[in-house]
């Protein structure tokens, strides 16, 4: 069946700095709470805590009451001693509920954290590559450090202090209500006032915020392409330039910051100014009270210690807010890229061993996904490879070249056209069936941080399936590469650096040929691999690939024609389009474009003039 149309577009998440939408969001609240679900026991249990404890706290005024009324004013000595024991035990017990309250917050939150980390690099695992042509990698750093931190405050210190906080305000208000209903309607007075200045002044603070977190990205990103690209930076001697772009988000992003601190400030002297007129009030209601024997002195001396206590609450509840309104922000981005559309994955698994027939038919490709004429990266290319069979594809800078590598790979989506491997479209194919089979080798080899070992040994365990080492010396003898490795200290066992900056390019190119032939591939894929090497260790590699390329089904690009004159067949592709395709000698024979790139490379009549643009033979691909 041919498919057609142009495939979706991934949506990324906006950009750092965009406006995203503002305030308490019940539908964010809800998705935070559900990473929480695992752990509802121990968060039941902190909650559990958080009311005692608040209760237990505010005890202690009262208790204050009966021990001035019932005792030192009547001078029963021994009964106000049996108060001081009693509050002693109350201390005690406010001990050990803090404890419980801390330790299972903090540990739920952490617990939470974990699997969120692990979800958004799971999700970033299987988005499509389109996701990360249009995304900086700075931006999605910031997604799993800072953001993930900011909810980090809001599981284990916001939650927990508006809730603890809320309950601290209904047991003041419960006590001040038990000892005079009056006193307590004075107090609630002031309870609109406080909430209208966090509503008000909070608001504002959230908006700052949140740009600020997206200033930060912006931030982020600025400082991850300085680091990595310092080797570039220092040999154009552009630091000056780097430093500057790099000054701009540092200033906008603490611009954004000191907004925010403006309105946040500004909160803190009306609540303290609010406690005054407060207490101010209470002394000029209960003197009075006191004075016409409507009220006891206990209740006097009580309300002096809650009324203070009661704007605490207040206060320390507008700094929760604030952590809310950042987790608010950041968990939006979170969720976003959460959210976005994963990798097309099939179903369809191949038989072991597969054929390895592949088949190209009709296929048109633009990376924009855009149907403009002038955007087509492929238009219309077919041909077949039989299984166990080497295609060599040949051609100009952006002729298409490692294009046909990421739709084999399934890395893109066609938009006209089928790309089959043993006659099923690759969109059927489970996605992870079809990579496994498929052994690529880049031009740019990617090693990560491990032993030597650990990177042949990367595609050959699969779900924690121990690699015997007799394999992976077996892959480094069959490619040359042991040719390197015995004569490192440690061997195997030689530690690699990030990205192998330790080895030279010839050895990181000797290990992706051992790493591929560990896997096992049934089809071998060699995108200019032998390019920027020297000379002894192309003919390494060379005898490499003579070993792996035999009984497997092998697509071969390559800018040096020397490499593919062994090929079964080879494919002349030329802006986009298959212009020829046969053996080295019937090309050559045809006087066409492979006649010409042969002769810009290896001399003749043609090679003294003028190199047309489009004929310039490089390792590069559009």
């Amino acid at each position: 069946m041919m498919r057609g149309g142009p495939a979706p577009l991934p949506e990324a998440p906006p950009l750092e700095g965009e406006a995203t939408a503002g305030g308490l969001e019940v539908r964010l609240v809800l998705r935070l709470l559900g990473w929480l679900r695992p752990y509802a026991f121990w968060l039941l249990a902190g909650l559990a805590a958080i009311l005692a404890g608040a209760t237990a706290r505010q005890a202690g005024p009262y208790l204050t009451k009966i021990g001035v009324d019932d005792y030192l004013l009547a001078g029963d000595a021994e009964g106000f001693g049996s108060i001081v024991l009693l509050y002693a035990a109350l201390l005690g017990l406010q001990f050990v509920l803090g404890y419980v309250q801390g330790w299972t917050t903090n540990m739920v939150g952490q617990w939470a954290m974990r699997d969120l980390r692990r979800g958004i690099f799971n999700r970033l695992q299987w988005l499509p590559l389109r996701f990360y042509d249009r995304t900086p990698v700075g931006r999605l750093m910031a997604r799993n450090t800072s953001d993930v931190d900011a909810l980090n405050e809001l599981y284990t210190d916001g939650l927990v202090t508006l809730v603890s906080d809320l309950f601290t305000l209904l047991a003041i208000l419960g006590f001040i209500f038990y000892m005079d209903p009056g006193l307590g309607l004075v107090t609630s007075l002031c309870l609109p006032l406080a909430f209208l200045a966090t509503a008000l002044l909070q608001r504002r603070t959230y908006r700052c915020y949140q740009e600020a977190r997206g200033r930060f990205g912006d931030f982020a990103a600025a400082l991850q392409e300085g680091i990595t690209g310092m080797e570039v930076v220092q040999l154009f001697g552009t630091e000056d330039r780097r430093s500057r772009r790099f000054q701009e988000s540092n200033d906008e992003y603490l611009r954004s910051r000191l907004t925010a601190t403006v309105y946040h400030s500004a909160y803190f002297p009306i609540m303290e100014l609010s406690g005054g007129l407060m207490l101010a009030v209470v002394l000029w209601y209960g003197t009075g009270q006191v004075l016409t024997r409507e009220m006891e002195w206990g209740v006097l001396v009580a309300m002096l210690q809650y009324v203070p206590r009661f704007f605490m609450p207040l206060r320390s509840i507008a700094e929760g807010w604030q952590v809310l309104q950042t987790a608010m922000a950041s968990s939006e981005r979170i969720f976003e890229l959460l959210d976005t559309e994963e990798e097309p994955t099939g179903a369809w698994r191949g038989p072991n061993p597969m054929l390895g027939r592949i088949e190209f038919r009709d296929v048109w490709f633009a990376y924009d996904g855009g149907p403009g004429e002038e955007e087509w990266v492929l238009r219309g290319v077919s041909f077949a490879v039989e299984p166990g069979q080497s295609l060599a594809v040949v051609g100009a800078t952006g002729a298409g070249k490692s294009t046909l590598v990421n739709l084999l790979c399934r890395f893109y989506e066609v938009q006209r056209g089928e790309v089959r491997v043993d006659g099923v479209d690759v969109r059927d194919w489970d996605v992870r069936d079809l990579r496994r089979r498929i052994g690529l080798v880049h031009q740019d080899v990617f090693l990560f941080a491990g032993t030597l070992a650990d990177n042949i040994a990367l595609g050959a365990g699969r779900d924690g399936e121990a690699v015997p080492r007799e394999r992976i010396v077996q892959a480094a003898r069959d490619t040359n590469a042991d040719r390197f490795i015995d004569r490192l200290p440690d061997g195997y066992d030689q530690a690699v650096g990030e990205r192998g900056v330790s080895l030279s390019a010839g050895q990181r190119q000797l290990l992706s040929f051992a790493r591929v032939l560990a896997a096992g591939p049934e089809v071998l894929v060699l995108d200019e691999a032998t390019a920027n090497i020297d000379t002894e260790t192309e003919m390494w590699i060379q005898e490499a690939v003579g070993r792996m390329m035999g009984g497997r089904t092998s697509l071969v690009i390559a800018h040096r024609l020397s490499t593919v004159r062994k090929a079964d067949a080879i494919l002349v592709l030329h802006r986009g389009q298959v212009r020829e395709h046969g053996r080295h000698e019937e090309l050559l024979a045809r006087g066409g474009l492979y006649h010409r790139l042969h002769q810009l490379q290896y001399g003749g009549p043609e090679s003294t003039q003028e190199r047309p643009e489009s004929f310039r033979v490089t390792g590069g691909d559009g």
